[in-house]
């Protein structure tokens, strides 16, 4: 039998993101120039991280993946004062636009990796390490062709579930209902995890909506939060 184009993919490598163009302001390319050197995290294979090093504290440290123009991260890493967050994304604007926050608001508890964040992951996060991994609006690749693409595969959750801490958890959000039914079939059969709902949890409190997911809302459009936390 041909292998399936699913296998071919998880053989070929899980990528964590797919490379978009996008310009840079004048801001962003400031505080990259400014903040890049504090903030930014250089990329070493089988080098895991040090936290208390490199946060200069003892707390419990969260992992974002893609978190895009950074706004939400922002929020959550000043309502959640006490975590430390490290969070992944390729795209330059991002990242920019993230530092140009973290300079503009004085957030000290973040770190960023301008890099794809499975290697980030393998490499650079000791196991059973993270108090939490947070996943929100990742590309739902629409057509059925392309669903072998997303993000939120049997494979990569059990990495995902490697790096967390007993009672560590995964929070992971959508606003595409195929999506979100998928996430939940697959976070729901890793025996590791466990869900801290029925089905699709509440919204916790510290994510922030987002002016699209507002806007989103507005036209009745849903958005399904899933919170597992490891066994």
């Amino acid at each position: 039998m041909a292998e399936s184009e699913a296998a071919a993919a998880q053989r070929r490598g899980i990528k964590s993101f797919v490379v978009r163009a996008g310009r840079m302001g004048t801001g962003q390319i400031k505080a990259l120039a400014e903040l890049g050197p504090r903030f930014v995290l250089p990329y070493q294979p089988a080098a895991p991280l040090n936290y208390e090093a490199v946060f200069g504290r003892q707390a419990p440290v969260v992992l974002e993946i893609g978190f895009g123009m950074g706004g939400a991260t922002a929020q959550i890493a000043q309502t959640l004062a006490d975590h430390d967050f490290i969070g992944c994304e390729v795209h330059e604007p991002g990242v920019g636009a993230l530092l140009k926050l973290i300079g503009e608001q004085g957030i000290p508890n973040i770190r960023i990796f301008q890099h794809d964040a499975v290697e980030v992951l393998e490499q650079m996060i000791p196991k059973a390490s993270l108090a939490g991994i947070h996943i929100f609006f990742p590309d739902p690749w629409h057509k059925k062709r392309h669903n072998k693409r997303r993000l939120i595969q049997p494979a990569f959750v059990a990495k995902l579930v490697e790096h967390l801490a007993p009672g560590g958890y995964l929070h992971c959000a959508t606003d595409w209902q195929p999506y979100a039914e998928q996430m939940l079939e697959v976070l729901g059969a890793e025996p590791q995890l466990q869900n801290t709902a029925e089905s699709y949890a509440e919204k916790p409190a510290y994510r922030p909506l987002t002016k699209f997911e507002n806007r989103g809302i507005k036209l009745g459009h849903g958005v399904w939060d899933l919170v597992f936390r490891r066994r």
